[in-house]
């Protein structure tokens, strides 16, 4: 008799993971600075059986560091749940916080780095240590037909994770790149350039741009 497959088990990375000893040494500093933020690994959100994951890079200082929910704080967020909703993948009404009541309905979100680090910017090391948490992350993630990632760094991040040379794949805002992953698994890879207040102000990026984007990523989860 054939044995049912079972589907793999993720779990975030514990509150004092040890692995990257300057990102450890970054939140201690911010743990005493403000004891009443999240100040520890970002836990993904949404649903694991959702058909598209939002990858970013890592949580920002005051963002998601603070806050504890990817994207949730910041200007970042603003944009990103603004058109989540507009487009049907989250239900309910960004605050900023938490606790306000939204909803992913048809997306899952995470960062290649579970942790803030300085300036914004993980170093190699961290990024090959956190790697292992998404690549679990993706195989849990049984109905994942879309990868949406926010930035060049996230797109080099999800294709080593699928087994993929970036350089076979070249990073441009709104690209659809099919691709698979070590099991033979077919997902597209959806770009978008990251939805900071940065590429906004100085117009790398409009509201327009990056909603067009999401639809491109929702195409793609359609047609897969």
């Amino acid at each position: 008799m054939r044995q049912p497959v079972s589907t793999p088990v993720f779990e975030n990375p514990s509150r004092d993971c040890p692995l990257c000893p300057r990102l450890n040494a970054f939140i201690a500093e911010n743990r005493a600075a403000h004891p009443d933020w999240w100040n520890a690994p970002v836990p993904s959100f949404g649903p694991l059986d959702a058909p598209i994951l939002i990858l970013g890079l890592a949580p920002g200082l005051q963002g998601a560091n603070r806050t504890g929910r990817p994207f949730t704080g910041d200007w970042a967020g603003d944009l990103l749940y603004k058109v989540l909703v507009e487009e049907g993948l989250a239900e309910g009404v960004y605050d900023r916080r938490p606790d306000d009541g939204l909803r992913l309905t048809g997306c899952r979100i995470a960062n290649a780095v579970r942790c803030v680090p300085p300036q914004n910017k993980p170093i190699g090391q961290e990024m090959n240590a956190c790697r292992p948490f998404l690549v679990d992350e993706i195989a849990a993630m049984t109905n994942l037909k879309t990868v949406f990632t926010l930035g060049r760094i996230a797109h080099e991040a999800i294709l080593r994770v699928l087994g993929q040379r970036p350089a076979g794949y070249k990073f441009a805002h709104e690209a659809v790149h099919r691709v698979e992953d070590k099991t033979s698994r077919e997902i597209f890879v959806v770009n978008s350039y990251h939805c900071s207040r940065y590429n906004t102000n100085t117009g790398r990026l409009t509201e327009d741009m990056f909603r067009q984007a999401v639809r491109a990523a929702i195409k793609a989860a359609g047609s897969a």
